[in-house]
C-alpha cells in the first residue's frame, strides 16, 4: 500500500464516521420541492455524487 492510498482510505473512513454520526431529519430546498430527509443520507448522496464527478473529470484527463 502506498501512502496516497492509506491518505485516502483513512479520509474515506473520516467521512463514513461524519455522515452515519449526523443522523438528524434536515430539510433541503431542491430547487423548488422542500424535502425532509435524514442528513447522513444528503450528506452520503452529496460525496457519491463529487466522487463520481471527480472520477469523470480525472479520466478525461488522462
Amino acid at each position: 500500500m502506498t501512502p496516497g492510498r492509506i491518505t485516502v482510505l483513512v479520509l474515506a473512513a473520516l467521512a463514513l464516521i461524519f455522515i452515519f454520526e449526523n443522523t438528524a431529519s434536515t430539510e433541503i430546498r431542491l430547487l423548488v420541492p422542500l424535502v425532509t430527509m435524514p442528513l447522513w443520507l444528503a450528506l452520503l448522496a452529496v460525496g457519491i455524487i463529487g466522487a463520481l464527478v471527480g472520477g469523470y473529470f480525472m479520466r478525461r484527463r488522462r
